[in-house]
């Protein structure tokens, strides 16, 4: 009984040092800023096509150390096109129920805002 309660309680301690020391772990890079959706699919199409380079290559400390930096950016890219997205599918639902009731200026409004954005992420 008295070693179950203390592998327990070595457990308890280890798993909590392991949450402390995560979440006081610091950020190294931030990334490269995306202020725009079309900054963000730029960054990231950048940042995968060197990511994509160095992954077919032998991964050395270097290639390693370089991947980990792209990833911070790769994040903050993928964080702002998530949101773009969700707006734009907003947007998108405008343009859907316009069309449903015959709303020509929603259609044409909305529509704009909505292939302007649209474009971007296929360009």
């Amino acid at each position: 009984m008295k070693s179950s309660a203390l592998v327990f309680s070595c457990v308890v301690l280890v798993a909590s040092s392991l949450t402390a020391m995560a979440s006081e772990r610091p950020d190294h890079f931030k990334g490269k800023e995306s202020k725009t959706l079309a900054e963000a699919v730029a960054n990231f199409k950048e940042a995968n096509q060197r990511f994509a380079q160095l992954q077919s290559a032998q991964l050395t400390p270097e290639a390693m150390a370089e991947i980990h930096q792209l990833t911070y950016s790769m994040e903050v890219a993928l964080e702002k096109i998530h949101q773009e997205t969700a707006q734009l599918k907003v947007v998108l639902e405008e343009v859907h129920l316009a069309s449903e009731k015959m709303d020509t200026n929603t259609v044409q409004q909305q529509g704009a805002l909505y292939l302007k954005n649209a474009t971007t992420l296929i360009k």
